[in-house]
C-alpha cells in the first residue's frame, strides 16, 4: 500500500497491533494478533471512516460484550492529556477507533458515554462521537456540552464548540442547528475570546458554518461580539468566522471587519502568465492596485480562479491574497504565484479558465489562461 496517502494509510494491521498491545495489560484475553490479521484482511480499498469502523468492529468482538464493562478498558489506554499545540491527528490518531466505539455502541448508556467522550477528547477528539447523542439524547447532552464550555481543559472547551458545529466536515449534518443555530450560539458565548487559539479556531469555524445557512444571524452575532468583547482574541475569532462571507464579497461582513473604499480602488495591468499551463505548472499573477480617493482605505484583495468542470461550466474558487492599508492616491504592484497542483478535492479539466482580481468583494479585473492536458 505504498501509494496510499493521507490519514487513512495509518489505519491498517499495524495500527490494530498497536491498539491490541495497549489493551492487553487491562484485558489479557485480548487477541491482538487475530485483531491485526482481521483488520489487515478487511481494509483494502476502504477509505478512512470505513477503515476506522473495521478497527472499531474488531474491538467490539474482542472486548467484554457488555458495553459498561468494555469502556473502562479502552479508557485505560488513553494516556496523558494533549497540551496546547499537540495535534490529535499526528499525536494520538490511533485513538480514533476508541472514539468511534463510543459513537457506535454507547447510545443506550448516555451518561457513561458522555463521561467517556470527555476523557477521550482530552487525548484525541470527541467531535464525531458526540453527534448521535445530540440527536437521540438532546437535553442531557446539551446540558453537558454547556458545562464543557466552562471546563479548565482547553480540549474539552474546544469539544463544546466543535461537537455542535452544524456542518462539521466528515460528519453528519446537524439539521436541527442548521434550521436554528441559537442553541449553538449559547454554547459559543463564553468561548468567543478564549485564551486558547485551538478553542477560538473551533468557535470561528462554527460561526463560519452558521454564516452559510443564516448569514444574517452570523453577522448580527459577530457585530455584538465585537461590541461586547473588544479584545484581540474576539477580533481574530470574528475575522476567521466571517471568511466565507468575505470571500463571497458580502459588503456588510467586509465593513464589519473594517474594509472601506472598495469602490475607489482600481486595478490595472493584470497579467496571468504563462497563458497556457498544465497540471504541475505555476501561474504568476501580476497587477497594480491604486486608491483613487483622497482618503486612505483598508482593502481586502483576493483572486478568484474559475475552474472548468466536466460539463463545460466553471466553478469559482476564492483565494486569499492580502489586506492592505492604501493611502490617498497610493499605487502598489502585487504578485502572486499560484501552483496548478493535484489536490484531493479538485479534478482539473482542460479549457479556458478565468482569473478575477477582487477588492473588498468587488471584481476589478479579469484575465484568462488555458489549461491543457
Amino acid at each position: 500500500m505504498a501509494s496510499e496517502y493521507g490519514l487513512k494509510r495509518h489505519f491498517n494491521g499495524e495500527a490494530a497491533h498497536l491498539l491490541g498491545g495497549m489493551i492487553r495489560p487491562a484485558h489479557p484475553a485480548f487477541d491482538a494478533e487475530g485483531y491485526a490479521a482481521e483488520v489487515e484482511r478487511r481494509i483494502p480499498d476502504k477509505e478512512l471512516k470505513d477503515r476506522v469502523l473495521v478497527l472499531t468492529e474488531g474491538l467490539r468482538t474482542r472486548l467484554p460484550q457488555d458495553y459498561p464493562g468494555a469502556v473502562p478498558i479502552l479508557l485505560s489506554i488513553l494516556g496523558e492529556e494533549l497540551a496546547e499545540g499537540e495535534g490529535m491527528f499526528n499525536t494520538s490518531w490511533y485513538l480514533m477507533p476508541v472514539a468511534r466505539f463510543v459513537e457506535e455502541y454507547g447510545l443506550d448508556h448516555p451518561e457513561l458515554s458522555l463521561d467517556a467522550i470527555e476523557e477521550i477528547t482530552k487525548r484525541h477528539t470527541g467531535e464525531y462521537a458526540i453527534r448521535p447523542y445530540i440527536e437521540r439524547h438532546y437535553e442531557p447532552t446539551m446540558k453537558r456540552v454547556a458545562r464543557w464550555a466552562h471546563s479548565p481543559s482547553h480540549n474539552v472547551r474546544r469539544l463544546a464548540s466543535e461537537g455542535v458545529r452544524p456542518r462539521l466536515p466528515w460528519a453528519r449534518t446537524l439539521d436541527i442547528f442548521v434550521k436554528d443555530p441559537q442553541p449553538v450560539l449559547e454554547i459559543l458565548e463564553p468561548l468567543r475570546s478564549d485564551p486558547s487559539e485551538y478553542v477560538r479556531k473551533s468557535v470561528a469555524n462554527n460561526l463560519n458554518d452558521i454564516s452559510k445557512d443564516t448569514p444574517g444571524v452570523a453577522l448580527a452575532t459577530a457585530l455584538r461580539w465585537l461590541e461586547e468583547s473588544p479584545t484581540a482574541e474576539t477580533t481574530w475569532t470574528v475575522r476567521h468566522g466571517l471568511r466565507t462571507l468575505v470571500k463571497k464579497g458580502d459588503q456588510q461582513a467586509l465593513a464589519l471587519l473594517g474594509a472601506t473604499g472598495g469602490e475607489w480602488v482600481h486595478t490595472s495591468r493584470l497579467r496571468v502568465t504563462p497563458g497556457s499551463v498544465a497540471v504541475g505548472d505555476t501561474l504568476v499573477i501580476d497587477f497594480e492596485i491604486e486608491n483613487t480617493d483622497d482618503r486612505a482605505h483598508s482593502v481586502t484583495v483576493d483572486y478568484v480562479v474559475h475552474h472548468m468542470r466536466k460539463n463545460g461550466r466553471t466553478i469559482p474558487k476564492v483565494f486569499k491574497l492580502t489586506t492592505l492599508e492604501l493611502e490617498a492616491g497610493e499605487r502598489r504592484s502585487l504578485r502572486k504565484s499560484h501552483p496548478i497542483k493535484e489536490v484531493q478535492t479538485r479534478k482539473y479539466y482542460p479549457g479556458e479558465h478565468l482569473v478575477d482580481i477582487q477588492v473588498n468583494g468587488l471584481v476589478k479585473a479579469t484575465e484568462r489562461f488555458d489549461l491543457r492536458t
